[in-house]
């Protein structure tokens, strides 16, 4: 075995190993032989069968939707969960059949501690009995909510892991991602989109075959995204698991009622299903299938009215009053997607609002949308662009740790931080730079920007002076203010890169260590 670790990303590439102990893959050769046997035994139980099912339904689900091809070189997404698991055996089984290349991608998310590490390294083992190359990322997903200002860890959680899934694939020449959601997530997904106000586009559920979310990387654009568990259920999952003996991980953050689907797995489907019958989630998934396909027509029609009414920076009203009003709301949706590039918090009365504006407002009114984005009616012209003086400054927090850099991407700063010696009769020449006494830091260090109310004791002062005070003082634009870093200990400021530092935790003659701070402007 070879291992490569990166330790910048977690990295580990595991090959040349062969499959050994109890989770030998048969060769498909060998699996008719068994299925002949099986089918001639009456010692045999119906679910023993059973699970022979799921392989058959894999393969027809890869078959009817021309998920892979000879040759084709895929990355897995492997959690370490039931349904990845068995995905990941389940490629591999016809991996020689259709020749494929297969390697496995796991991303750890940094909010589960030992419990994360040990499905990583499970993961890791996986592939490495399986003789597949696997990729290992870890990062600090509590942080990148704190940084992106957005609510939902799930949604962020999602764009990471396929952001990663693609990078890795379109690095390592891979042309597809391969994940495990399966028809019970897939029915999950619809039922949390209708309570969300989903329309027709967003119950047709979850796509066999699709491309990667807006906002990766457009270099992987040529990344596919198939989904071939899709028409599996959750118990011919665990009955392929158990047939086979395969160990798998169990997420414990997947009992969270929090989290809008895990209450809806735990507690609404199986109320729902006791009303209803075990099967429905196969009714949700076929009524998606459906709306998929009715869909997939309606959205050519609608690019095709919104190539006659727009140039593609205005709407023209008096042609967009001749759509058919069922295509009105999907070409105001699709023009705005192409305008800001996603649909991300556009909900359903945002739509209904601009469809007003547009058919029956005032010759000339503005709609504010998320983002920052106007939509503006100037009589029979319609724009949608963004208002950039309207953008709230975002919130930003880091820890900081002595000795460490950080980036700050929000102000276009690096801070730079080394412990020394301490200098008592040597200071920095410039606002940019600082040196406190380390050992005076007792205490919690953060850098984040301006918040109002904000206070600090500037070097020489005896009283305290309002920040935003300072800021008027040298003219400092608002938006300038609102990035820039501040350096605190727990509620007091003490340094404002460019503007001063503070009293506190000055450098004299009992300084034993002294912490040099450097704030480097970055190119944008």
């Amino acid at each position: 075995m070879t291992c490569r670790l990166d330790s910048s990303n977690l990295e580990i590439e595991v090959f040349k190993v062969k499959p050994c102990g109890s989770d030998v893959i048969r060769s498909p050769k060998d699996r008719r032989s068994e299925r002949a046997f099986l089918l001639d035994s009456n010692a045999e139980t119906a679910q023993t069968l059973l699970y022979m099912d799921l392989p058959r339904k894999f393969k027809q689900t890869i078959e009817k939707h021309c998920m892979l091809s000879p040759g084709q070189r895929i990355l897995a997404a492997v959690s370490g969960g039931p349904d990845s698991v068995a995905m990941l055996y389940l490629l591999y089984d016809l991996r020689e059949e259709l020749e494929l290349t297969i390697q496995v991608a796991h991303l750890q998310h940094g909010i589960r501690g030992e419990e994360a590490i040990e499905d990583a390294r499970f993961v890791a083992r996986l592939a490495e009995r399986l003789g597949l190359i696997c990729h290992l990322k870890e990062i600090d997903l509590p942080q990148l909510k704190i940084a992106s200002g957005k609510t939902s860890l799930e949604e962020i959680g999602r764009l990471e892991r396929y952001r990663f899934f693609a990078e890795t694939a379109q690095r390592h020449g891979l042309n597809a991602v391969v994940t495990a959601h399966s028809a019970d997530d897939q029915a999950e997904t619809i039922v949390m989109r209708l309570f969300r106000g989903a329309g027709r586009t967003g119950l047709r559920g979850i796509a066999p075959v699709g491309q990667l979310p807006v906002g990766i990387d457009r270099r992987c654009a040529s990344v596919m995204l198939i989904r071939p568990l899709l028409d599996a259920h959750r118990r011919e999952v665990m009955e392929f698991l158990e047939q086979r003996k395969l160990t798998y991980r169990n997420d414990s953050s997947n009992k969270d009622l929090f989290f809008l689907r895990n209450w809806i797995r735990l507690k609404l489907m199986p109320q729902v299903s006791e009303k209803f019958g075990d099967n429905l989630a196969a009714r949700l998934c076929a009524q998606a299938q459906v709306l998929r396909e009715e869909e997939d027509y309606l959205a050519d029609l609608t690019r095709q009215q919104l190539a006659n009414v727009s140039d593609g920076a205005k709407l023209n009203r008096k042609l967009f009053l001749n759509v058919n009003k069922a295509l009105q709301r999907r070409v105001i949706r699709l023009w705005i997607e192409q305008r800001r590039g996603h649909l991300r918090a556009l909900g359903f009365d945002h739509v209904e609002a601009a469809l007003s504006l547009i058919t029956a407002g005032p010759p000339q009114g503005r709609l504010a949308f998320p983002g920052g984005w106007q939509l503006a009616r100037e009589y029979e012209s319609i724009t949608f662009k963004r208002d950039r003086a309207k953008v709230k400054p975002r919130c930003y927090s880091y820890e900081f740790k002595p000795g460490m850099s950080l980036a700050v991407v929000e102000a276009g700063i690096m801070i730079d931080s080394e412990l020394i010696a301490a200098a008592p009769g040597k200071l920095p020449v410039n606002c940019m730079e600082a040196v406190f006494d380390a050992g005076l830091l007792k205490g919690n260090l953060l850098v984040r920007n301006f918040r109002n109310g904000d206070r600090f004791r500037p070097l020489g002062m005896e009283g305290h002076k309002k920040v935003k005070d300072l800021f008027i003082a040298n003219q400092l634009p608002l938006h300038t203010r609102t990035a820039l870093p501040l350096l605190v200990l727990d509620d007091e400021i003490l340094w404002i890169p460019g503007y001063g530092r503070s009293e506190s935790a000055r450098v004299g003659s009992a300084t034993k260590i002294s912490l040099h701070l450097k704030a480097i402007p970055q190119p944008k």
